[in-house]
């Protein structure tokens, strides 16, 4: 069965034809063309597909796309200011906190869902923010570190 779908997705309102079964994930990267948000899993467990639904950080792969109906998407494409990466994105690369670079969308996203909440969070709280983003390369001390520079920066 299909569906007319509308939802805002980086600042811009998008009304699409969805098949009911689309999840999130499908429905950004196959019918709006938003490929920079990854599929690692398909079940939640990796964080790859991390996106930012009425502000709070969740798996695209969990959600259908008819629950994101009326709200608001943004995805790693939306963070950026042009062609000038996000304060969180230029801390990643400052600090060597990327490597292959497949998980670094999701990271980037639940970076900012935090920093969005709390300006100042401690390192217990960017570990626990980032819990859910599977990383096999750096082994999350250069991730931390460069989430707190960017939250110093931002303040």
């Amino acid at each position: 069965m299909r569906m007319m779908i509308t939802c805002t997705v980086n600042g811009e309102e998008r009304t699409v034809l969805a098949d009911t079964r689309d999840t999130l994930l499908g429905f950004l990267r196959e019918r709006l063309g938003f490929t920079g948000t990854k599929e690692g899993c398909g079940n939640g467990n990796c964080g790859t597909c991390t996106v930012l639904m009425d502000g709070a950080a969740v798996n695209a792969c969990l959600v259908l796309a008819q629950e994101a109906s009326e709200s608001e998407i943004v995805t790693i494409e939306g963070i950026a200011d042009g062609d000038k990466l996000h304060p969180i994105q230029e801390a990643l690369v400052a600090h060597g906190g990327t490597q292959c670079g497949f998980c670094t969308p999701g990271i980037v996203i639940s970076a900012k869902a935090l920093l969005d909440s709390n300006p100042d969070p401690s390192e217990a709280e960017i570990r626990h923010a980032v819990a859910g983003n599977l990383c096999r390369c750096t082994g999350y001390g250069k991730i931390v570190e460069a989430i707190a520079a960017a939250a110093a920066q931002r303040r």
